[in-house]
């Protein structure tokens, strides 16, 4: 089950699952403000164009902004609001020239710099935007008010959450969402937020209550019960999972990352829906690696070996020191009975992570299998320090003693996996009875 972990580890972090439940798309500011030195006498012109923006006529704003421009370069508002109207036209590279020519004008332009900061995350770059933000922080929004410095923050605070790509802070996000709330209200989005925050930092249990304090006011949520279901999963807990995916795809039957936590939660509980689940998504984004790690392990337990395979030797030709691959192509050539590939596989495995249990535990099985009893111990010696015994590897340590003729390494090993199989394991039971009558004769 370990490697279903994993595997569930990279869907959560796959490029169509939910990234961010608290994550809200940043848009530009709301309609220029002037604040300190933008308070003043303003141009005929310059009105005419704000009056053009407050209209949202963007072509006619930018047009009479470039001749009100061309005389007034320097002229920090209309600057300002010629980088509005570009940003509202997606013309992003020309907004943030316009707002960087801004801020020459007036350093100390709160709606300039969060205006800028808000433009440069959306285009993910981050460390730029990080400055801008913070300069925001440091001043004083004027007309604009609280509710705009409190955007800042948490714009902040958005960057700074940690996503699946592991960058940010969540203590300095949680502090800027906190600078945020002591200027407006908390809202359904700052709670999802601290929400992701305190999963980020291993506060399941925090999680959980904020993601349901969201649900107890809105039960359609898609972020909380999204956000919830992956605070279960990761607790095992998958039938009260599967029902909260179940009331966000009642909603967006479609959405490709719904669907794929859904899959998530079905085959943890081998249920024989999760695979033609994946196998549609695995059609709808054949490239996402982690869709297709889950489909193969999806594959291995239904029984589709070979299917299963070249899914993972297409991953591998990708990733060939991937070591959770290596161990599942192993177990793939286990099933077909390619023991020495197996083998092999398995040691380049355990070359690459010598610390990795399953890859021990794939050895010990292929050298029993190769006759190599002194390698199995070895491997099972070596297993033994990173993964509890289970019956096979009791019945494994035993024949293997067995074999090597240790009466009573084997002996007790027998007894041991007897205790163990809870008559799960007939055959090996029966053979197990015999090798004792014989052993225990002598």
């Amino acid at each position: 089950m370990r490697r279903f972990f994993f595997l569930l580890a990279l869907l959560c972090s796959s490029s169509i699952v939910i990234q961010s439940r608290a994550q809200e798309p940043i848009q530009p500011t709301s309609e220029p403000t002037p604040t300190g030195a933008q308070a003043q006498q303003v141009a005929p012109e310059l009105t005419d164009a704000e009056a053009a923006i407050v209209k949202s006529d963007w072509k006619t704003a930018a047009t009479k902004l470039d001749a009100y421009l061309s005389t007034h370069a320097t002229d920090a508002r209309a600057l300002f609001d010629a980088g509005y109207a570009a940003d509202h036209q997606d013309h992003l590279d020309a907004a943030a020239g316009f707002y960087r020519r801004a801020l020459e004008a007036n350093p100390n332009s709160f709606e300039a710099h969060l205006a800028l900061g808000l433009l440069l995350a959306r285009q993910g770059k981050r460390d730029e935007a990080h400055t801008e933000l913070i300069a925001a922080t440091t001043l004083d929004p004027g007309e604009a008010g609280p509710a705009m410095k409190a955007r800042a923050w948490r714009a902040l605070a958005r960057l700074d959450n940690p996503g699946p790509d592991g960058e940010g802070n969540a203590t300095e996000a949680s502090n800027e969402l906190l600078e945020a709330l002591k200027l407006t209200p908390e809202t359904a989005d700052d709670t999802l937020l601290a929400a992701d925050l305190a999963e980020a930092s291993g506060q399941h249990d925090a999680a959980e209550a904020a993601y349901r304090r969201v649900l107890a006011k809105d039960p359609q949520s898609i972020a909380a019960n999204s956000g919830l279901a992956h605070v279960l999963i990761e607790r095992k807990q998958f039938p009260e999972a599967e029902k909260l995916v179940r009331v966000a795809l009642q909603q967006q039957p479609d959405d490709p990352a719904l669907n794929a936590q859904l899959a998530t939660v079905l085959a943890a509980q081998n249920d024989a829906d999760a695979l033609p689940l994946l196998q549609k998504l695995h059609t709808a984004h054949p490239l996402d690696p982690a869709v297709t790690r889950m489909l193969a392990q999806v594959l291995a337990q239904a029984g589709e070996i070979e299917a299963s395979d070249r899914l993972y030797l297409a991953l591998l030709a990708k990733s060939p020191d991937d070591v959770d691959l290596l161990v599942a192509h192993g177990q793939n050539l286990i099933r077909q009975q390619h023991f020495p590939e197996a083998m092999a596989s398995f040691d380049k495995a355990t070359k690459l992570d010598s610390a990795d249990g399953d890859a021990w535990s794939g050895i010990a099985f292929a050298a029993s299998k190769l006759h190599q009893p002194a390698l199995t111990v070895h491997a099972l010696t070596v297993r033994s320090k990173y993964l509890p015994e289970i019956p096979a590897t009791y019945f494994l340590w035993a024949t293997s003693y067995d074999t090597l003729n240790d009466k009573a390494a084997a002996i007790t090993y027998y007894h041991h996996f007897l205790d163990s199989s809870d008559g799960k394991f007939p055959n090996q039971e029966w053979q197990a009875r015999q090798r004792l009558q014989v052993l225990e004769k002598k």
